[in-house]
């Protein structure tokens, strides 16, 4: 996952022409990260107190 850049007056900003096809966006306590989606995962989003704590891909692939 890569950090996503908050500009001071607090917008994102992202150009999906630069996005991965398949990716996702996650927001938690002023931050914000995104990531490509593998092709054959189940991604899960564990989180503590309303926070986003951990972000789990458990991958495998169709046989």
């Amino acid at each position: 996952m890569e950090p996503v850049e908050i500009s001071e007056t607090g917008e994102l900003k992202l150009d999906i022409m630069e996005l991965p096809t398949s990716c996702f966006l996650i927001i938690s306590e002023g931050k914000v990260k995104i990531g490509k989606l593998p092709a054959h995962a189940e991604t899960s989003i564990v989180t503590y107190k309303g926070k986003v704590k951990r972000v789990n891909f458990d991958e495998g692939e169709d046989f």
